[in-house]
């Protein structure tokens, strides 16, 4: 019913910045929350930031400061700014949207995932 497609990883050297995107496609007819989460290698996927459909944002403690979330509501589209990257932000990073299909059910769904490197 709605499929999320995400872009914009790869490797990044420590203090460089990446854009991740997330664009989302299917029987949309409003999305609530969108947020983006990561899983590093052995670890529990952790909510990274998140923004309500009002444009209120929410950030990990680990991440206030550098990076910025934001959304396009016409595009169906969440961005995940990434600046000042640190090798503890190496992960998969998954988005995530709450949306109202257009059968009127709500649904939650994710992206397979892009993973991001921060080596030098």
């Amino acid at each position: 019913q709605v499929q999320l497609v995400e872009s914009g990883g790869g490797l990044v050297q420590p203090g460089g910045s990446l854009r991740l995107s997330c664009a989302a496609s299917g029987s949309i007819f409003s999305i609530y929350t969108m947020g983006w989460y990561r899983q590093a290698p052995g670890k529990l996927r952790e909510l990274v930031a998140t923004i309500t459909s009002s444009g209120s944002t929410n950030y990990a403690d680990s991440v206030k400061g550098r990076f910025t979330i934001s959304r396009d509501n016409a595009k169906y589209t969440v961005y995940l700014q990434m600046n000042s990257v640190k090798p503890e932000d190496t992960a998969v990073y998954y988005c995530n949207m709450n949306v109202r299909l257009v059968t009127m059910g709500v649904g939650d769904y994710w992206g397979q995932g892009t993973q991001v490197t921060v080596s030098s």
